[in-house]
């Protein structure tokens, strides 16, 4: 007896569907993506050979680089709580807007007497500004923004997340220590006296 020939068929799959998901998962990441701000001030960190993750929130970053300091704090809710604070201390009043513009800046350098003008600048104009030009205030005998911005932000922190601020300093490789022993001074004054340095791996 003959055997039956199965008649072949085509194993071409629709994948129509298949594209329509791709295509909605590559939409939503995109839309929902923020893109990387440029530093404002360029920082050759030093390598090391030390691997530690640097944690994405209740942190302050310190760049130190050129002489002078910039800050970086995590979070828009952190952001947005310690400028007010800020505020309250040096009698300026800032809008809803002028924090919500705030909560998305990256790391910024301006005394506290420029800050509302800067923030309600484009981010091309605060580049020719020329508010950066010196960072935010480390003099310790007359005017120590810096002092006020690390606490006023770990007091943010403890509030609105009930834990401890981080703090990391990322500092250029060819600063020299006197600037960067400043900053630690600034730190140790605080009762902070754990941190981390910001490196590339070797």
């Amino acid at each position: 007896m003959g055997r039956i020939k199965v008649p072949r068929k085509s194993t071409s799959v629709d994948m129509t569907a298949m594209c329509d998901v791709a295509f909605l998962l590559l939409t939503f990441f995109i839309l929902t993506a923020t893109s990387r701000q440029p530093d404002p001030l360029e920082i050759k960190i030093p390598s090391s050979t030390v691997q530690f993750k640097v944690p994405d929130k209740d942190l302050a970053i310190l760049s130190i680089g050129h002489g002078k300091v910039f800050i970086e704090i995590i979070g828009q809710d952190i952001k947005k709580e310690t400028l007010r604070k800020m505020g309250e201390l040096y009698s300026t009043k800032f809008s809803e807007e002028e924090a919500k513009r705030f909560g998305v800046m990256t790391a910024f350098g301006v005394p506290m007497a420029g800050l509302k003008q800067y923030i309600n600048m484009s981010p091309e104009d605060r580049k020719k500004s020329g508010f950066e030009k010196d960072g935010i205030p480390t003099d310790s005998t007359r005017n120590n923004e810096l002092y006020r911005w690390i606490e006023q932000s770990r007091r943010a922190v403890a509030e609105l997340h009930k834990t401890e601020m981080r703090v990391s300093i990322k500092g250029d490789a060819t600063e020299e220590y006197p600037v960067v022993r400043k900053i630690v001074d600034v730190l140790q004054k605080q009762k902070v006296n754990k941190f981390s340095l910001i490196t590339s791996a070797e």
